[in-house]
Formats: C-alpha cells, structure tokens, sequence
C-alpha cells in the first residue's frame, strides 16, 4: 500500500500560481498511476489530472487545460500540480490519488488533502 501525503496549499489571489505536491512512502512509487482531485465548497470532488507512472502520459480536465501542468519524480516518490492563472474558481480541497498502473480500477489511496484558496 501507499501513504500519501500532500503539500503546498495556501491562500493566493487571482492569477497567482501555486505548486503543489504530493509525497507517496510505503510502496514503489513508479507502480501507481498518480492523480490530483479537489472538492470545492458544496460541490462533488472532481478530477483535475492524472499522470502515467512513467511521466510520459499527462491528461487534464477541460476546466484547468492550459493553466495547470502535472508531473511526477519517481527518485523523490512526488508528484506534482503547478498552478497558474489561478482564479476563484479554483479554491478547493485538492487531493492527492493513486491507484496500481495497468488497472482499470478506480483510484484506492487517498491522500488527506491540502487547501488552495483563491480571492479574486
């Protein structure tokens, strides 16, 4: 199994960036398909993005396409979200996920989440 733990949130204003992180321990990193999801206020958690165990493959959601970049360092167990042009819509609840690659699977290992706060 893997332990995820998130970094990096914080309160910021519109068209500001922010990177976020995401330290993976107990398991071989390079194993899981890594993914970043946030909930927003009242809202249903969402995907945001997703990256191959590899770093070759990235696939973002339609709303963050262009503004915000995933990556992954599989000798420091991280995975990454920079964030830019940040706007109100944006804050968030941002979560780390991951699931073994190769599977069809929905994501099983959560991180606890880190939040990003937008004022405009």
């Amino acid at each position: 199994q893997v332990q995820l733990v998130e970094s990096g949130g914080g309160l910021v204003q519109a068209g500001d960036s922010l990177r976020l992180s995401c330290a993976a321990s107990g398991d071989t990193f390079s194993n899981y398909k890594m993914a970043w999801f946030r909930q927003g206020p009242g809202k249903e958690r969402e995907f945001v993005a997703s990256i191959n165990w590899s770093g070759t493959s990235t696939y973002y959601a339609d709303s963050v396409k262009g503004r915000f970049t995933i990556s992954r360092d599989n000798a420091k167990n991280t995975v990454y979200l920079q964030m830019s042009s940040l706007n109100p819509e944006d804050t968030a609840l941002y979560y780390c996920a991951a699931k073994t690659s190769g599977t069809a699977t929905a994501y099983n290992y959560w991180g606890q989440g880190t939040q990003v706060t937008v004022s405009s």
